[in-house]
């Protein structure tokens, strides 16, 4: 069967669940199919087979165009004399992340939510990297539209009130009652962070979380937190991860930052808003000009 797919959208964010199918086509190729148990239900089998036979009915062309979006964008970078390094693909990856916090943040989610190791999906965003490559050069973005997004978009560019804290997280009340003891006699709290918490990550800087909005942490963490004046230290405080002793370092009004505080999120955003118009349009540049055969039931 001789086919013609239209352009896909295939900038900036890989499709989590069409990952998932990717990965499991992945173990059951077509040639040598298995009749292998991958479940059994009230002592009836499920073989991978069927389980590759459902998957190709449901999604497989989905999963199928993907694979040639690769192939042609792949096709034309070599053309190009180009070539995609680690480097970029670590690149994509952390444009992608910015909004979940850091890459072991993302990571847990890709795990937990989907069982999907990160190292796989860096795989799978190697065809936006490489779109990039491609693209990017023929972005135009300035300083005049830089200033005038800014302009129409201030509301959205207001940060609200934060709070900076430290904090010292350990599993039961009884080790907070004595740790907070040793800190009402003068310990000093940056080192006995570091000595006695178990949030290794700010226990290395000394308890220190940084700046944090509301919404963005443990409730009762949050609300103690917010409670507090510069400089004062907590009671102890439950929540969800066990037992905390915390300190605010310093506080931040609601405040709008400035043009020069955004402009290099701004360009980001419009860059990526060219580069969205030009891989569509030169996605289906390519699929004019391809000639692409599937073989799909």
């Amino acid at each position: 069967m001789s086919t013609k797919m239209g352009g896909q959208k295939v900038w900036m964010g890989v499709s989590i669940v069409l990952l998932v199918l990717l990965i499991l086509v992945a173990l059951f190729p077509i040639r040598g199919g298995s009749d292998e148990v991958v479940a059994t239900v009230n002592g009836e089998k499920i073989t991978k087979n069927t389980l590759y036979n459902n998957m190709v009915k449901t999604s497989g062309t989905n999963a199928l165009n993907s694979l040639i979006n690769e192939k042609l964008v792949s096709q034309k970078l070599k053309e190009a004399g180009l070539t995609i390094t680690d480097e970029d693909v670590q690149a994509e990856l952390d444009r992608i992340i910015k909004d979940f916090g850091s890459e072991e943040e993302f990571a847990m989610m890709l795990e937990s939510y989907y069982g999907i190791p990160l190292d796989v999906y860096k795989q799978e965003i190697r065809v936006q990297a490489m779109l990039r490559k491609l693209l990017e050069p023929q972005t135009n973005v300035t300083d005049e539209e830089i200033s005038q997004y800014y302009e129409e978009n201030k509301d959205q560019f207001v940060e609200g009130e934060q709070v900076r804290a430290s904090h010292i997280l350990v599993k039961t009340r009884e080790e907070a009652e004595a740790i907070l003891a040793e800190l009402k006699a003068g310990a000093d709290f940056a080192e006995t962070a570091k000595a006695k918490s178990t949030d290794t990550a700010s226990a290395e800087k000394g308890g220190d979380l940084d700046f944090f909005g509301r919404g963005t942490m443990d409730t009762a963490f949050e609300e103690a937190a917010f409670a507090l004046e510069v400089g004062e230290m907590s009671d102890i405080v439950e929540s969800s991860f066990g037992y905390h002793i915390i300190k605010v370092t310093d506080k931040k009004g609601e405040y709008l930052p400035t043009l020069e505080e955004k402009a290099d999120e701004i360009r980001e955003i419009l860059l990526t808003q060219e580069l969205t118009e030009l891989s569509n349009n030169y996605m289906e540049e390519l699929y004019a000009t391809a000639n692409i055969e599937t073989f799909l039931d």
